[in-house]
């Protein structure tokens, strides 16, 4: 049996969707048969990102709905690599209720190791759908006070829902930015402010952003996928330091 992780934050914009997908690609590298679930009904993303887009016939709602069977509304993402993608409805109406995702998520970890659910920006119904049938989560925000405030937010729906293996990522770091906001004194500012637990901080990388937009793999020179990598062995439980400086 797999293990289900929901990526969140509350806010639009932060990164989530490439958290997920990094975390995902760097999983895979290890032999791990990784699915990832975009839960972004109507907005998604992670076909595109995942170079998917072009093979698309069915989603998720086909599934629920018993238009096709699993298999058929799940995708490879690139040859052998053992990743895999099923795609969110592209309308809005068709997001699936956390009563159906609650059913549908074990059958899918009796097949993958792990389940990595791309919950949609917001609190609502999409954010609940995304959750509710998860092991773990990773709560990400970038370190500024709007984006904590809304990880505060959405950690406090997390422990609602009664997940308790929460972590955060800081996503798209920059340390000149960082210093001239002076939002916070230092990073543990921001991890106080949050109060989840810290499993990583991704620095902001073009590299990444560029070839994720086009359906690529992160370059090897990646910053950001190497801190995902990093991110990766910890999940599978590797004594693997977070570095001091960024």
């Amino acid at each position: 049996m797999g293990v289900s992780v929901v990526v969140t934050s509350g806010k639009g914009g932060v990164g989530k969707s490439t958290v997920a997908l990094g975390m995902g690609r760097a999983l895979a590298q290890k032999g791990r048969r990784v699915l990832l679930v975009d839960c972004d009904a109507g907005l998604r993303s992670l076909d595109r990102m995942t170079g998917a887009e072009e093979n698309l016939v069915f989603d998720i709602s086909d599934v629920v709905f018993g238009r096709c069977a699993p298999a058929e509304a799940i995708y490879p993402c690139g040859e052998g690599e053992g990743l895999f993608l099923l795609p969110a409805p592209s309308a809005g109406e068709n997001m699936i209720r956390p009563a159906v995702m609650r059913k549908l998520v074990p059958l899918l970890k009796r097949y993958y190791d792990y389940v990595f659910l791309d919950s949609p920006a917001g609190v609502g119904g999409g954010f609940r759908s995304a959750a509710c049938a998860a092991d773990r989560a990773l709560v990400v925000c970038s370190p500024d006070p709007v984006c904590v405030r809304n990880a505060v937010a959405a950690k406090e729906l997390l422990i609602k829902l009664g997940i308790e293996d929460k972590r955060l990522v800081i996503n798209r770091f920059n340390g000149p930015l960082f210093g001239a906001t002076g939002a916070y004194n230092d990073l543990d500012g921001v991890i106080d402010a949050a109060g989840v637990r810290l499993f990583g901080v991704v620095p902001d990388d073009t590299l990444l952003a560029a070839a994720f937009l086009r359906g690529k793999r992160a370059p090897a020179a990646s910053s950001a996928m190497k801190a995902l990598c990093r991110m990766a062995g910890r999940l599978e439980g590797e004594a693997v330091p977070i570095p001091d400086t960024f």
